[in-house]
């Protein structure tokens, strides 16, 4: 009898368990008519006590809010604030869920989102996460780099290194975004270079690179000509190969995302024409694909499998 493969893990906690059975305790139960129905404890109480349980782990509490605030349904927030004015994480959680889902047309509901996020630093001073909530609402305003980096700086003066922070500011300076192609690849490769050797803004480059591939990949006509050649240059082989020894190969604890730079790491070797590394990075990341990168590929989970499975031995 064939055993039946295990299922991918495509999901935007990652490999966080305790932040995934959170998100379920916060989901609705069907059977039940509004949020908190036939419970007697405060709706709030999984996403309070997953706070608490993070504490001031600044990388994985900006993972573990921004995942609460894209999927939770909205009233949560909003009644944990009402029912606990004044406290720094129903501020913050509110701020963060306002910030992702304001409607960018209209000035009024993105000066409530800003002054959210600025309540919700002043209750959180030593937190980065407010900060990183107002630059990522600045970037889907459309505001100047310039503008904006200021607000960067106040996230990462609390948290020097913030994988997060870093991230978000290659994806304000891509093409894609508000920024050119030459800004983005300088600054990800001057922050991996002076980045701490474990850091795994090592993968930065490799990211920027991925993202020069599908800003290349949007393109049409003469411009679109070798689109994927960026692989092939050698630049692209100093940053896999400082992202292979400075970051994978190193003996530092995963950070709250790392599945995400491990499906970075193992997209660009495939592009690179490297598969036993992109099948030795395929192994940790086991089940958990995200669909960025693969998505730029024609079909993201077979391409997946293939280069876990396939080329595994």
């Amino acid at each position: 009898m064939l055993r039946r493969r295990p299922s991918l893990l495509i999901r935007p906690e990652l490999d966080d368990d305790l932040l995934h059975a959170t998100l379920a305790e916060l989901r609705p139960a069907p059977q039940l008519h509004g949020l908190g129905a036939g419970s007697s404890r405060p709706v709030w109480e999984p996403a309070a006590r997953l706070l608490r349980a993070t504490g001031r782990d600044w990388d994985r509490r900006a993972h573990r809010v921004s995942v609460l605030a894209r999927t939770m349904p909205a009233a949560i927030p909003e009644r944990w604030v009402a029912e606990r004015p004044g406290h720094g994480d129903a501020l913050l959680l509110s701020a963060c869920a306002a910030a992702a889902r304001v409607p960018v047309g209209d000035p009024a509901a993105v000066r409530q989102a800003e002054q959210a996020c600025l309540r919700a630093a002043d209750a959180c001073p030593g937190d980065p996460t407010p900060w990183l909530a107002l630059f990522s609402l600045m970037r889907a305003c459309g505001v100047p780099v310039r503008d904006a980096v200021p607000v960067w700086t106040e996230a990462v003066n609390r948290a020097p290194w913030h994988r997060g922070a870093y991230h978000q500011m290659l994806g304000y300076l891509s093409p894609r975004g508000h920024g050119t192609l030459s800004d983005m690849l300088d600054f990800a490769w001057q922050s991996a270079v002076q980045a701490p050797h474990g850091s795994p803004l090592a993968v930065l480059p490799v990211a920027a690179r991925v993202e020069l591939g599908a800003h290349r990949q949007g393109l049409t006509g003469l411009a679109a000509i070798g689109a994927s050649g960026h692989w092939n240059e050698l630049r692209a082989a100093e940053e896999l190969d400082r992202a292979l020894s400075a970051w994978f190969h190193t003996a530092v604890a995963p950070h709250a995302e790392a599945m995400t730079d491990l499906n970075l790491l193992a997209f660009a070797l495939t592009r690179a024409h490297r598969p036993a590394e992109a099948a030795l990075v395929l192994r940790r990341v086991g089940r958990h694909m995200t669909r960025h990168p693969w998505d730029l590929l024609p079909e993201p989970e077979r391409a997946f499998l293939y280069w876990r499975d396939g080329q595994a031995g």
